[in-house]
């Protein structure tokens, strides 16, 4: 089939959703400036640059309590700082708790039962649980086309790694299986990889 996205694709889910797969799951923890701490999983996310390292994310569709942002954005924007928390298989129920679109405000660390640990180089709780966490600043928010479609750059200013999921110096997949994001309801977990090197290695 050919369709232009512009006169629609005449099927019952929008194959574009299931075209860009695995995708790593961002889980951004924020605190505003009362000190309210908020938490959502975006599936539009990847890491951008290596030297300074630097991650992106994007939020799609308004918030009608939010003026137009979803809350991550809203707070990010206020306060300048964010940080990215991995998600691992054990995760799972709690970061699908923690994507409900709750009222502004409302502490979905609480909602999803997580506990918190403190971020080092910014003001921010990051899930404590986690296999590993990204401290951010913000360094630049674009609008895209749409209602509503906004991308949030971060530069990477402090790392958290569990070191139970280390072997030989290496950050170890296998040891607690990230989550991934596939097309419509559906999600993958990454049990194993394979090496590949490169022509010119």
């Amino acid at each position: 089939m050919f369709y232009r996205p512009e006169d629609g694709h005449g099927l019952p889910h929008n194959p574009f959703n299931a075209l860009i797969v695995p995708r790593p799951i961002g889980w951004i923890s924020t605190r505003d400036s009362a000190g309210r701490d908020n938490l959502a999983p975006y599936s539009f996310f990847n890491g951008v640059a290596y030297t300074p390292p630097q991650v992106m994310f994007s939020t799609t569709g308004p918030k009608p309590d939010r003026d137009g942002m979803k809350d991550s954005a809203s707070v990010i924007v206020e306060t300048g700082v964010f940080c990215v928390n991995v998600v691992s298989q054990a995760l799972t129920d709690a970061m699908n708790t923690s994507s409900q679109g709750f009222d502004a405000g409302v502490d979905e660390f609480e909602k999803a039962g997580l506990a918190k640990a403190d971020c080092e180089t910014i003001d921010c709780a990051r899930v404590a649980a986690a296999p590993a966490a990204m401290e951010c600043k913000l360094t630049q928010v674009v609008k895209l086309p749409g209602q509503a479609n906004t991308v949030i750059f971060g530069e990477v200013t402090g790392i958290y790694i569990d070191e139970t999921c280390m072997t030989d110096g290496k950050l170890d997949i296998t040891k607690y299986h990230p989550l991934a994001r596939l097309g419509y309801r559906d999600y993958a977990v990454i049990e194993k990889g394979f090496t590949l090197s490169r022509p010119d290695d």
